[in-house]
């Protein structure tokens, strides 16, 4: 405390005639610095605590205190607490203080703070329709972001990449392709996408498989003359290694050359595990160990996906406490969902019940979907049985898991509760999700669904898959029909 007031006393002579306020002047900057400050452990305290021995030296906050302030914080509850003070200093239609409001109702469970807000500025700026579509479309409400984008007077590019991304984030691929195409008509000098705009697009063409779009887009990166550093490098290892070309996510992850940091190791290391490469994927890791870059939270998934796949469990047991111990990295669900599939495809299930019990968070139906996929490799029917317990808990019409445990009982010749379950399904009106695949064929998606002949082509279609599946049967392919019995009875 006496060190900043020191440092107060000695800048305020120097600056006394120049600033009306300069006790705030001051303390803005130091608020400011430490928001920007990104080293843990910095000489700059938070920036709360700075604001808070502000009002201790009794200096006034102005406009300029509570932009950089709130964009510190990410939880709601300070950010209330400060809006009250905002509004008692009467700063509140201020256009940077409501943006920077916006911002911190974001995370807030609903949008009525984030709206509250919105609604009372008079003239919206740029900025606020930004703020209110990123946490509108963040929250979920993707529908209502697009009636707020479409009601814009104007748009930069900042909004349409807002719009984009929370279409992706939204599991709405296709339309944010869709909005992509539109503002590439629109280009301009102004509209010209940015790192951010691409990277959300090609992560649509990553979730779509789609290559060819994915492809275009990097032809267009390269011709735009962008740099294809750590969001576009990693972004694009990403989109080729989920549309199935590791070869072209190896060659992009090589040109990054020295630009490669943690996120394009760790989207490489996930690439290969995704492909079944696990030695690849383990050596790649020691690679990047050796040459000094520190594993996150990220890189481990895909190490331990890698041992999944491979069904290292030795290995799979030594890099979760290199995780743990070494790099001191708390597990997140999906390290522990990945050790209870390792553990469970090798039928190790004592082990995978211990990785249950262990977790620091409550399972969700991912881990009880992988058990139960372990259990049934395994034929283990006390397990299945816990496991859809589990996850009819957390989700009564999840139909996959009556479906699995139903075909069996079926496959054990245990009719009597194989009838029992698809009885529970008829009862409680749970209808059998039907599977669906999608297709990029010449930049169109075709999306295919068991069951369906509505396609106009779809005689053709049968009868290549019929000649496929007479080739393929002649080098040793034969039909697993174990468990069929309950789709024909729910088809019949």
């Amino acid at each position: 405390m006496r060190g900043w007031k020191t440092a107060i006393s000695h800048t305020h002579p120097s600056l006394h005639l120049s600033h009306p306020n300069i006790q705030s002047f001051v303390w803005n900057n130091l608020i400011r610095a430490s928001s920007r400050s990104r080293v843990p452990n910095s000489a700059f305290p938070p920036p709360l605590s700075l604001y808070l021995r502000m009002r201790l030296h009794d200096v006034l906050p102005d406009l300029h205190t509570f932009p950089f302030l709130l964009q510190s914080i990410n939880t709601p509850l300070p950010g209330r607490q400060l809006h009250a003070q905002i509004f008692l200093l009467g700063l509140a239609n201020n256009p940077f203080v409501q943006t920077s409001l916006i911002n911190i109702y974001s995370s807030c469970p609903t949008l009525t703070f984030a709206r509250q807000v919105f609604d009372e500025i008079t003239q919206p700026d740029l900025p606020s329709w930004n703020a209110i579509i990123h946490a509108t479309a963040k929250a979920g409400m993707i529908q209502i972001a697009r009636k707020l984008f479409d009601q814009m007077p104007e748009r930069n590019v900042i909004s349409w990449s807002c719009m984009i991304h929370g279409y992706v984030t939204c599991g709405e691929y296709k339309a944010a392709l869709s909005l992509f195409r539109s503002l590439q008509t629109l280009q301009g000098s102004k509209l010209r996408p940015n790192e951010f705009t691409l990277s959300s697009v090609l992560s649509a063409c990553a979730r779509l498989g789609a290559f060819q779009h994915g492809k275009w887009l990097h032809a267009y990166i390269y011709k735009s003359g962008m740099k294809i550093g750590g969001v576009l490098g990693t972004s694009l290892i990403d989109m080729y290694a989920k549309c199935g070309s590791i070869e072209r996510a190896k060659c992009i992850f090589d040109q990054m050359g020295h630009e490669k940091d943690v996120m394009a190791w760790s989207a490489m290391v996930a690439a290969f595990a995704m492909h079944g490469l696990s030695d690849e994927c383990l050596e790649l890791f020691a690679r990047m160990v050796n040459e000094g870059v520190r594993p996150n939270v990220v890189t481990f998934v895909g190490v331990l996906c890698a041992c999944v796949h491979g069904g290292l469990v030795n290995e799979g047991e030594e890099y979760f406490k290199r995780m743990l111990n070494q790099y001191c990295i708390s597990p997140t669900i999906q390290h522990y969902g990945c050790m209870v599939d390792l553990y469970s495809r090798a039928g190790r299930f004592e082990d995978a019940w211990n990785v249950v019990k262990s977790m620091s968070m409550k399972p969700d139906a991912m881990i009880w979907g992988t058990m139960l996929s372990g259990a049934r490799m395994h034929e283990d029917i006390k397990t299945c049985e816990v496991s859809i317990t589990k996850l009819l808990e957390l989700d009564p019409t999840n139909s996959s898991a009556y479906v699995l445990l139903s075909n069996l009982y079926t496959k054990l010749e245990r009719k009597k509760e194989a009838r029992h379950w698809r009885d529970l399904m008829e009862v409680r009106g749970i209808k059998k999700v039907p599977g669906c695949s999608l297709v990029e064929i010449d930049g169109v998606f075709l999306e295919f669904f068991a069951g369906d002949n509505s396609h106009p082509e779809t005689q053709e279609m049968y009868r290549i898959l019929d000649e496929i599946t007479k080739r393929v049967e002649k080098h040793g392919y034969a039909h697993n029909t174990g468990e069929v019995l309950l789709d024909l009875d729910e088809e019949g």
